[in-house]
């Protein structure tokens, strides 16, 4: 690598607008966030589920597929 042209790479401080706070390593000092994994619906398990069925039965209805048959 050419010396001089790459900015420096430095342990940085991550807070999350939750307050969660961790280290990474990248070219800037501190990092502001304002989803993390410890809030987002994704990681903490609060994401509903019942979007996905809804799907399926919707697709069972369009192409005939029922249990009931």
């Amino acid at each position: 690598m050419k010396k001089g042209i790459h900015p420096k790479y430095v342990t940085s401080k991550v807070t999350c607008a939750c307050g969660n706070t961790f280290e990474v390593e990248s070219n800037k000092e501190e990092i502001y966030l304002e989803v993390c994994s410890q809030c987002h619906p994704f990681f903490t398990g609060v994401q509903g589920k019942t979007v996905k069925t809804g799907r399926v039965e919707k697709f069972n209805r369009k192409y005939g597929l029922n249990k009931d048959e």
